[in-house]
């Protein structure tokens, strides 16, 4: 008894100085989001992630974070014009070796998502994309449709997008945005997430 008083007392000094940290349901959310269809996916998520700390870093501001502080940590990345944002694999270069021994996911949209057949970590042509340029082979994966929002595009974006829309077989009427993202789907594979240890 006297052994145990004795430990628990240098460890309450170790954590209360700073030198112990408990890593309890700390959450690292990083994410890439060009138009805040894949922010507005995050936020989702992270209401199924109920009575944990979260800590949400954008990636296009080049974070340096220490990985073995945090429980889980989960990537989300959009697509715009068929790439990800550089700032992505730049993140994934520099912590690669923290995030091959992390309990980290990694998630992608895109609106070729928005098809049945190309909704799958198997079967989308942008994770394949991203397994085939990334270092990092995440073991749980998840891809979402993203959102058409004529409303906030450019007008040399408007054009680009159109084109790619009437490629594919997609909406080029200008006059109203559509949300393609399917958030039961969502809502799932944060649960997935959230749960496995």
């Amino acid at each position: 008894m006297a052994d145990w008083k004795f430990s628990r007392f240098w460890y309450c000094l170790l954590l209360h100085s700073g030198v112990v940290e408990v890593v309890m349901d700390k959450i690292l959310v990083l994410y890439s989001s060009r138009d805040g269809q894949t922010r507005k996916i995050v936020d989702v998520m992270l209401e199924q992630m109920p009575g944990c700390e979260v800590v949400l870093h954008d990636l296009h501001t080049l974070p340096m974070c220490n990985l073995s502080k945090y429980a889980k940590v989960l990537i989300g990345a959009s697509i715009r014009y068929g790439n990800f944002h550089p700032s992505l694999f730049s993140f994934i270069h520099a912590h690669q070796e923290q995030l091959e021994v992390a309990n980290a996911a990694f998630f992608c949209v895109n609106l070729t998502a928005r098809k049945p057949e190309k909704q799958t970590p198997q079967t989308n042509a942008y994770m394949k994309k991203f397994l085939r340029l990334s270092p990092w082979k995440p073991k749980t994966l998840g891809v979402f449709a993203g959102a058409l929002q004529y409303s906030r595009y450019n007008w040399w974006q408007t054009r680009i997008i159109q084109l790619i829309m009437k490629i594919t077989g997609g909406s080029t009427d200008t006059s109203k945005d559509i949300e393609f993202t399917d958030w039961e789907k969502v809502r799932s594979f944060a649960r997935e997430f959230w749960s496995k240890r």
